[in-house]
């Protein structure tokens, strides 16, 4: 979307404040700018394409309904959006441990093998992903946030520290941190 009087593009805090007083096509605007990047974020803290679309939808949805509360770090939607999309994901994340611990009081079923090479590929993938998903979430709270923010989402170490309020030298440090244990976790598996 460009600005019909200077033909430069609209940035997200013009879209952000017109969607703020209602207006649809700016809201539907930072989706498509957006959307994307959310899904590749919701998928990197997942480890899957359904649990991806699913916070991708809740992302948005949660971002139209409180559109007017919302300030922008540095008149962009994204490091916002990423972090709704983290919120959301520990959150399902908390409710799965909670449906698993259901689950194991009932028998399992018996699995039939059907699966292509394709298939089965890209489940090694995702079981990788979600092994690394599960030690980031062992990491301390601070460290975990700046991974998420500066590794899975690859937002700049300025951005998430806007984001954090804290000085950029802490994000830098606590990502200094967090890759050392990561690559000692991730060794032992």
């Amino acid at each position: 979307m460009t600005s019909q009087a200077t033909g430069a593009p609209v940035d997200d805090r013009d879209l952000w404040n017109r969607a703020s007083e209602g207006d649809e096509a700016a809201f539907s605007e930072l989706f498509e700018r957006h959307a994307e990047a959310v899904w590749n974020h919701a998928y990197r803290l997942t480890g899957s394409w359904t649990a991806a679309e699913d916070l991708t939808s809740n992302t948005f949805l949660t971002a139209w309904r409180r559109r007017a509360e919302v300030t922008l770090v540095r008149d962009s939607a994204l490091p916002w959006l990423y972090t709704v999309a983290g919120n959301a994901a520990r959150d399902e994340h908390r409710g799965a441990r909670r449906r698993l611990r259901l689950l194991r009081k009932v028998p399992d079923p018996p699995v039939v093998s059907d699966h292509a090479d394709a298939v089965a590929e890209r489940l090694d993938g995702e079981r990788r992903l979600r092994e690394i998903v599960a030690v980031v979430r062992t990491l301390p709270k601070a460290q975990r946030e700046v991974v998420e923010l500066c590794l899975l989402a690859e937002l700049s170490a300025a951005d998430a520290a806007a984001l954090l309020s804290v000085a950029e030298v802490t994000v830098r440090a606590h990502l200094s941190r967090a890759r050392a244990r990561l690559r000692s976790l991730l060794e032992e598996k």
